[in-house]
């Protein structure tokens, strides 16, 4: 689990990098969060959607660590662009749906996501989405 999640646009990979030792601050669009599995939940949402087997998008290397180490300390990732894109498109109830059955999934593995802080997170990350493709940049994630 992540203490601190932070989901920001950038115009590359490299650009995304440079934010490893720090977070991306004020250098670039970005959204705090905290405590939750910033990796595992981008896959579920992929999932929840745009379809897809989880052990599928994780066997295609999802999500795309960019930076830093996936075992300990602080790492940035890639939200892939068929995500951001349905992020992007997406209209608020399949997001408030994807909202409750990714709170209910946390529920089952006796964790606590509530289903409306879960809407507010896809929701601000498809607001995200949406800026970052009008400037022609991607979606990505720093963890620590």
């Amino acid at each position: 689990m992540s203490i601190i999640v932070k989901f920001f646009a950038a115009p590359d990979d490299a650009s995304a990098a440079r934010v490893l030792p720090t977070g991306p601050r004020r250098a670039f669009d970005s959204l705090s969060f905290g405590n939750f599995d910033a990796e595992e939940a981008v896959i579920e949402w992929e999932c929840l959607l745009s379809g897809g087997s989880f052990d599928e998008l994780v066997e295609a290397g999802e999500p795309r660590v960019i930076a830093g180490q996936t075992d300990d300390g602080c790492v940035v990732f890639a939200v892939s662009p068929r995500l951001s894109a349905t992020l992007a498109e997406a209209q608020r109830a399949d997001l408030e749906d994807a909202a409750v059955a990714w709170s209910g999934r946390h529920a089952e593995g006796h964790e606590v996501m509530d289903a409306e802080i879960a809407s507010v997170i896809l929701g601000d990350l498809a607001a995200l989405a949406i800026s970052a493709r009008g400037r022609g940049q991607g979606v990505y994630c720093w963890v620590a």
